[in-house]
């Protein structure tokens, strides 16, 4: 009661003011995304069933991936790019995780993918072993545990930031091991791994005041040619909202940001004057 507030939940593109899908700013300028205050992401939480409800091993299976379903996107704090993943920037094939172990070294980055689930991260420590946000608690697993059957890669280079040594990031990890609920400082797997490797506080929650205007933005490849941009006061909600696209996949945020575009040209034909 008193000052209980409501847990926010994401908006359709269709409530969300937006960038000109050709990347042409209106008179307005770029809009503003959605915040995240009171949100976590369903990565952590997830449980591993089976359609009937009942439980399954989850590395008895290997997940479905699709590349063609990745969405392609870049992340810019006001004029620097920060993130970026295409094909044409980074290297985004995928191992089986029996075989990214012999790639591995203390300190990596790794993310397991699978179609239609959110983007696990994970840091690995050495010894087979990740530190990874798993269900509200951060754990220290065998990568291959932490991977439940989905496919993996190597994921150092995706954020722009200068890297921590190998020894801190892997301390980093470590020190967290064994935090869980309200102790965490983290929404999502993807946030507690890169502040692990560049030790940035804008990564955990609260590390910026939403105040002001907004200075990361989210750009979306939609072609070769067309882009979609979103803007975010924090890091953490930008972070949040390409999680979500990453659950979704490239064919479902098309469709969304299309029929978006669909309504707010109808929106236009309507308005008196129009021709």
């Amino acid at each position: 009661m008193g000052n209980q507030m409501d847990k926010l939940s994401h908006l359709s593109y269709a409530e969300v003011p937006t960038v000109d899908p050709n990347g042409v700013d209106t008179e307005e300028g770029p809009r503003i995304g959605v915040s995240y205050i009171f949100s976590n992401d369903d990565d952590e939480m997830e449980e591993v069933c089976t359609v009937d409800g009942s439980d399954k091993d989850p590395n008895k299976e290997e997940k479905q991936y699709d590349p063609r379903d990745e969405v392609e996107c870049a992340v810019y704090y006001r004029d620097e790019c920060i993130y970026e993943k295409s094909v044409k920037s980074a290297n985004l094939e995928v191992y089986s995780p029996e075989n990214l172990l012999n790639k591995c070294k203390a300190g990596d980055l790794v993310e397991f993918v699978a179609t239609g689930q959110f983007p696990h991260w994970a840091v690995y420590v050495g010894d087979f072993q990740v530190v990874h946000l798993h269900r509200a608690e951060l754990k220290n697993s065998f990568l291959t545990d932490a991977s439940q059957g989905r496919r993996c890669r190597i994921v150092n280079d995706l954020y722009k930031f200068k890297a921590l040594g190998p020894d801190m990031v892997v301390q980093n990890a470590m020190e967290q091991v064994g935090l869980k609920d309200r102790e965490l400082s983290w929404r999502n797997s993807e946030g507690f791994a890169a502040w692990c490797r560049f030790g940035k506080r804008e990564l955990k929650m609260g590390g910026e005041i939403r105040i002001g205007k907004q200075p990361y933005r989210l750009k979306i490849f939609m072609s070769e040619k067309h882009s979609h941009v979103l803007e975010f006061q924090s890091l953490e909600d930008m972070i949040m909202e390409k999680r979500r696209n990453d659950h979704l996949g490239r064919t479902a945020v098309l469709k969304e940001l299309a029929t978006h575009f669909s309504s707010v040209e109808q929106s236009k034909s309507e308005e008196p004057g129009a021709d």
